[in-house]
């Protein structure tokens, strides 16, 4: 695996751990900034917000650019935010704060996504994708508990300082590490750009990311008081759980990475059937621990983890260029506010059971999504091998574009599960040296 695509992961793993480090905070930036706790936690839906709907606007602006520009200018801003964050006289201050790193954050996710495509052959992409977003995997697992532990510490400023070396760091090793390279092949205008948008499908295939993270933030939101109110574990225990529930995502990632390239839609059907039987089991069993952990670890192997697949399938439905992976990036931003949302509105009215209960229900939402490609698969010519790769070579059927950017002309018309000859020889080779986004 190229190197670039290593450092990728820790700039996304710095990013990460910037969006949550509040949530780990909370009472002592209510007290330094003299607010209440739920006004902190507004925070968090600040920069869900600003993720979700500043990233893509600040994609377009830097389509001209060369992934490893876009990246050196996309850092500053980062770290600009967070030394605001560590240096905010009052509530105002923060939300500012919360907005520029927000939408800084999820353009780079777009354009890391984009390079770690564009540095790999069509075979290896899912791979690639896994050990990319392992640093969003990595800084859940390590960043968050870290940064709330110096927070807690040194004082809740003095995390955001941390963060802010972190992202100095990162910035230094992809200036070093990563060998710039040219802008993605087919980028071009921002019209021609909106080409992709205009096919149905890949609205749909950006419907099954936002329902796959959603069933999963429905549970994951909430499973603080689902352990200690329902299981009855201790409040001491529940970080230990927590991390042995990021040690799962971990794997997890890692497995789906292997498969993703070959096996995209039946990974896909196979990870939220599993979180619907999951989340099922949770919902039923939650107050047996022995049943609640294996149920929580479960979800936690299936759950987020899918992230490789979806963006695999939005790839190969849409192309690698930064603007699509922005905007999907954004649909992911979106799991997470309506998962949140809708577990906290089913808590609040039926209990800590409901916000599992819910995430099943998004779970087989999103199967649904999936039947249209399944269909296609179906009547595909040669639907599929023993490999669950497509027999099928010929030119698409749907007439849409390839993952590199280009017109699909050997694209699964299925949805793809694996890369077609033709997209293979288009592909430009891979870099040996230090790689960029």
């Amino acid at each position: 695996m190229p190197r670039a695509v290593h450092v990728l992961a820790f700039g996304i793993f710095a990013m990460v751990t910037s969006e949550f480090v509040v949530a780990g905070l909370m009472p002592q930036m209510a007290e330094g900034l003299d607010v209440t706790v739920p006004r902190i936690g507004y925070l968090i839906t600040v920069f869900a917000l600003s993720m979700a709907f500043g990233g893509p606007l600040l994609s377009v602006a830097l389509l001209r650019l060369p992934p490893k520009s876009a990246l050196m200018v996309l850092f500053p801003l980062f770290l600009a935010g967070n030394v605001l964050a560590a240096t905010a006289s009052g509530y105002p201050v923060m939300v500012v704060a919360r907005v520029v790193t927000g939408v800084a954050s999820q353009a780079f996710f777009g354009v890391a996504i984009s390079l770690g495509s564009q540095l790999t052959r069509p075979e290896q992409r899912g791979r690639a994708m896994a050990v990319v977003l392992n640093g969003l995997m990595l800084g859940t697992l390590l960043g968050l508990p870290l940064a709330t532990l110096t927070g807690e510490r040194y004082g809740w400023r003095a995390a955001f300082w941390a963060i802010s070396a972190l992202t100095a760091a990162a910035a230094l090793c992809t200036a070093v590490g990563v060998r710039r390279t040219g802008r993605p092949e087919g980028s071009g205008t921002f019209r021609s750009e909106l080409t992709a948008f205009r096919a149905p499908r890949l609205w749909l295939t950006l419907l099954t990311s936002t329902m796959v993270i959603g069933a999963t933030f429905s549970a994951f939101s909430y499973l603080n008081p689902i352990l200690t109110d329902v299981t009855g574990f201790s409040p001491g225990a529940v970080p230990l759980l927590l991390l042995a529930y990021g040690a799962a995502t971990v794997v997890g990632n890692t497995v789906v990475g292997r498969l993703a390239d070959r096996h995209t839609l039946p990974v896909l059907v196979g990870g939220l059937s599993l979180n619907a039987v999951f989340l099922t089991g949770f919902a039923l069993l939650a107050g047996v621990q022995v049943w609640a952990v294996l149920c929580m670890l479960g979800v936690g192997l299936v759950g987020v983890t899918m992230n490789p697949a979806l963006v695999t399938r939005v790839q190969r439905t849409g192309n690698a260029r930064p603007l699509v992976n922005t905007v999907h990036s954004s649909f992911i931003t979106l799991g997470v506010v309506l998962g949140s949302a809708l577990g906290g509105l089913g808590l609040d009215r039926f209990g800590p059971r409901a916000p599992l209960w819910l995430g099943a229900a998004l779970a087989v939402t999103g199967l649904l999504t999936l039947v249209p490609d399944l269909l296609r698969r179906g009547k595909a010519p040669g639907a599929a091998g023993p490999d669950g790769r497509s027999l099928h070579s010929g030119p698409s059927t749907d007439g849409g574009p390839s993952a590199d950017g280009g017109p699909s002309t050997g694209e699964d018309p299925a949805g793809g599960d694996g890369p077609s000859a033709n997209s293979e020889q288009r592909a430009p080779a891979p870099l040996h040296a230090g790689q960029t986004p």
